[in-house]
């Protein structure tokens, strides 16, 4: 049997935790630990961060949501993050809910989808 640890989404104030979570995990010889993206953060950035501090679990996205990214920027992004953490990385996709991929691309007319990425 192999164990995951999933820290879910990032940025709800237990963001040390997490890390020392990880930390531990690897220590204890976990499989994979799982980040996810949404309201503000993304799965990639915390991955390569848990990647650097870790030596040998592997990192995996669950999920990087399939509206927020083109296809190519997800390929470059998981190639990425396969090669800065030495073959760690497991590539997780979904597509997200309304409540979540909607927001990135508000309404151009209301001016929000601009502000959120100005």
């Amino acid at each position: 049997m192999r164990l995951g640890l999933n820290l879910g989404y990032w940025g709800a104030g237990n963001d040390a935790d997490n890390l020392v979570l990880a930390r531990e995990a690897d220590q204890l010889g976990y499989s994979v630990v799982w980040a996810a993206e949404a309201y503000g953060s993304d799965a990639a950035t915390v991955l390569s961060w848990i990647a650097a501090q870790t030596e040998h679990i592997d990192i995996g996205s669950a999920v990087f949501q399939i509206p927020g990214r083109t296809p190519a920027l997800t390929a470059m992004t998981a190639a990425t993050l396969d090669t800065l953490s030495g073959g760690r990385f497991r590539l997780g996709l979904g597509v997200s809910g309304p409540q979540v991929s909607e927001l990135q691309f508000a309404d151009a007319r209301s001016g929000l989808g601009e502000r959120a990425f100005a």
